[in-house]
């Protein structure tokens, strides 16, 4: 039996004039407090418009109205009368439960597809539970005693509550319980996202009425300023077969926008003019079949900045016209780890037209449980999603997440255009059952665009250790050097500072803004043709608009080879640009490479590849690497997690907590902290230790271009000591001029002189 609800009095006389509140307003009347029927009606209405995006309105206008049925108990109304706060942390100093009753009442209106919105329901403030678990768990909440809440909805002379929504209508016709979860994920993310609106919008009206708006037509107004832009750069640039060619790529982008939505893959060399073009290709696709928005996903959080900044300058014309920045960057640097109440202000719902965002933030969240990440999957429903470098995915999570990208395609009215300068590794082929189908090439002929694009000859050093290599840096006057690890690319660089006069280190402990300031001066000289000698991780590789003679790199994957030639003649100046690749003294301490390096290495080794990185070299690869790797596909049983059985207890048995705690795209994403650098990042830490509130939407992305991510470890072995938290969840580097070089960034070894900041 579903659910007990417990009468600790008798209802009758008590509830004939009891009005039922959502929320209160610390030291303001009742008549200024919300009805808690005006709230679930409110709730109701825009939840169902949310999955209205993809054909599921009454499901989710069923969950926003159940959603607070608890509220309605004596209890909870008396608690609301006694104290004031945040009710999105119900589970949390023993607050009421309000949330169960919805969930019970759900499975009692139909006792099987019910259990699909009591999932939602009881996961809405402290998120989505585990089916059955030694913890909490749906199974535990059905059959809890609830506190009885059906007398005083009924005073309330709700018609809604006595004719409810239909939750068959429109029910799931798919067998697939992967897809039934996914479903369930989306429901939940309308549920939250509605929610916490209509919270807000009575709670903080000020705060909810600086929500930009933008007119109906914006995209379209992207797509003519972004045109109007690659005009002129086509009209203006040298002439050259480079030039050439990355306006047939933006051409091709243009003419087959108008295609029936779907999977697309754009294969470009790098250097082809992939990002504008693809965007171009987007925002063209998204006006012709009234899509919503334009979701850009970059694997590495060190380049999201410099894109965004690329579209901002983009679409700066809009903004001078009055249009709020149609550009939202949304990635995990700055992120508490846990439900507050300033975490749930800064999270995004990517309720804007041009998300750019990163493949952590991307697929994790599509696995999440928590309200905070999953409330912006719903507007993932009807966009156009541009997967950068698509095949960067790792080989233990393929399966879930092709699985995913399948479902966004094939039932939420999804584009998703893999964008990649190798080839589309992750389509389906039969040794790879599992890729995706259906995928349409944009660029007509990438064979001849590969020929036509093809300005680098590889060269195999064999083995090298470092001061080999600082050697033969020094026979050039421009020369870039990319290694794998960040560790290998500071010792690179000690030895090489001394013996170059303009020498530059490049990653990731080094925080973006100080990364773009370096970026900038090594364009400066490339462009005057003064000597520029780089040290750098992989994060130059992806999206990073540079154009060197020379470029070594560490031995790896294909794709990331092919990644560092295109920062070689990037721009077709020289006949023949050269890339030497060499296997580095440290393999050891680069493991997290091992699979990808011995891959590109057997494929280089066989010798039977005039272009090792043409487009058949490179399918060998992704044979070697991703194709024959079945065993792994779903390492961690990601799919396996979700299950229906015969049992109308709980015919759907999610394991939502536990995929979500599983699914990480990368191992280890570290601890964020903050960095001091320069005049504006030492103004923003000094804002943040001054200031006695949680910051603004606006100052936490400013600081996200002075934050870097540490290892666990180090974190925790230097908080307190050598970092100081800022109200409680601002990590902030305590000594800069100690622990921080303005030429390679964070270091808590005193392996070098740290040189002050200027």
């Amino acid at each position: 039996m579903h659910g007990v609800c417990r009468r600790t009095r008798d209802p009758m006389d008590e509830t004939d004039h009891i009005k039922a509140y959502a929320h209160s307003l610390e030291g303001r009347p009742r008549s200024e407090w919300q009805a808690l029927l005006d709230h679930l009606k409110e709730v109701s209405k825009m939840a169902g418009t949310f999955a209205g995006a993809f054909g599921s309105g009454s499901w989710a206008e069923t969950a926003g109205f159940f959603h607070d049925l608890g509220k309605f108990s004596l209890e909870f109304q008396q608690y609301l009368s006694a104290s004031s706060g945040d009710y999105h942390q119900e589970e949390i100093s023993g607050r009421v439960d309000h949330s169960t009753a919805g969930a019970q009442f759900a499975v009692q209106s139909n006792p099987v597809l019910g259990h699909i919105l009591a999932y939602a329901i009881a996961g809405h403030h402290a998120g989505l539970l585990d089916g059955i678990s030694d913890g909490a768990c749906l199974q535990k909440r059905l059959v809890k005693t609830v506190n009885e809440w059906k007398s005083l909805a009924e005073n309330q002379k709700s018609q809604e509550l006595r004719v409810l929504p239909d939750p068959l209508q429109n029910a799931i016709d798919d067998r697939d319980p992967f897809a039934i979860a996914f479903f369930t994920r989306m429901i939940f993310s309308c549920l939250v996202d509605a929610d916490y609106l209509d919270t807000e919008r009575f709670m903080n009206p000020i705060k909810y009425g600086e929500r930009p708006q933008w007119p109906a037509d914006i995209l379209q107004k992207m797509s003519e300023t972004l045109e109007t832009l690659l005009e002129a750069m086509e009209t203006h640039a040298e002439p050259g077969i480079v030039n050439q060619e990355r306006g047939r790529v933006h051409r091709e982008c243009v003419e087959q926008a108008g295609q029936e939505p779907g999977f697309f893959s754009l294969t470009v060399p790098t250097g082809g003019g992939k990002t504008l073009s693809s965007l171009a290709f987007a925002l063209h696709h998204a006006v012709a079949h009234d899509l919503k928005r334009v979701i850009y996903v970059i694997p590495f959080t060190s380049i999201i900045e410099q894109n965004a900044e690329v579209f901002r300058k983009v679409f700066a014309p809009l903004l001078s016209e009055g249009y709020p920045d149609p550009v939202i960057e949304h990635h995990s640097n700055i992120d508490a780890g846990v439900e507050t109440i300033a975490s749930r202000l800064v999270t995004e719902n990517w309720d804007a037209p041009l998300i750019v965002t990163t493949s952590v933030q991307f697929y994790e969240s599509l696995f999440s449980s928590r309200p905070s990440r999953c409330r912006k999957l719903h507007n993932i429903a009807n966009s156009v999603v541009i997967l950068d470098e698509a095949q960067t995915l790792p080989v233990d999570l393929l399966h879930p997440c092709l699985k995913a990208l399948s479902l966004l395609s094939n039932h939420y009215q999804t584009s998703i255009v893999l964008c990649t300068a190798t080839q589309p590794a992750i389509q389906g082929r039969e040794d790879f059952s599992i890729g995706l189908t259906n995928v349409r090439e944009i660029i007509r002929t990438p064979e001849g665009l590969y020929k036509n694009l093809r300005r680098v000859e590889v060269r195999d050093l064999g083995e090298q250790n470092d001061s080999e290599i600082v050697k033969k840096l020094k026979n050039h006057s421009q020369v870039l050097c990319i290694v794998n690890t960040r560790r290998h690319a500071q010792s690179l660089f000690r030895l090489v500072v001394g013996e170059q006069d303009a020498a530059f280190h490049l990653s990731a402990l080094m925080c973006p803004a100080h990364r773009t300031s370096v970026l900038d001066e090594i364009r400066e000289r490339l462009s005057r043709n003064l000597p520029c000698t780089v040290i750098s991780t992989q994060l130059i590789e992806a999206g990073v608009d540079i154009d060197f003679p020379v470029v070594y790199r560490s031995m790896a994957g294909l794709d990331s080879i092919a990644q560092a030639a295109g920062r070689c003649n990037r721009n077709g100046r020289q006949i023949t640009g050269e890339l030497f690749l060499f296997r580095s003294e440290h393999t050891r301490a680069e493991r997290y490479f091992q699979d990808t390096a011995g891959a590109g290495a057997q494929v280089l080794g066989l010798g039977l590849y005039t272009d090792p990185l043409g487009l058949d070299a490179v399918e060998h690869y992704f044979r070697l690497y991703y194709w024959s790797q079945e065993s792994r596909w779903d390492r961690h049983g990601i799919v396996d997690h979700f299950n229906m059985v015969h049992d109308r207890e709980l015919p759907f048995l999610f394991d939502f907590t536990t995929v979500s705690r599983k699914f990480r795209l990368i191992e280890e994403t570290g601890r964020p902290l903050i960095i001091p650098w320069g005049e504006e990042g030492g103004q923003l830490c000094e804002k943040i230790r001054i200031a006695g509130k949680p910051m603004d939407r606006m100052t936490l992305r400013a600081l996200q271009r002075f934050t870097i991510k540490i290892p666990i470890k180090l974190w925790e072995s230097h908080i307190s000591k050598d970092i100081e938290l800022l109200q409680d969840q601002y990590p902030v580097l305590i000594s800069p001029e100690l622990h921080y070089s303005n030429r390679t960034g964070l270091s808590f070894d005193n392996s070098e002189p740290v040189l002050l900041q200027i």
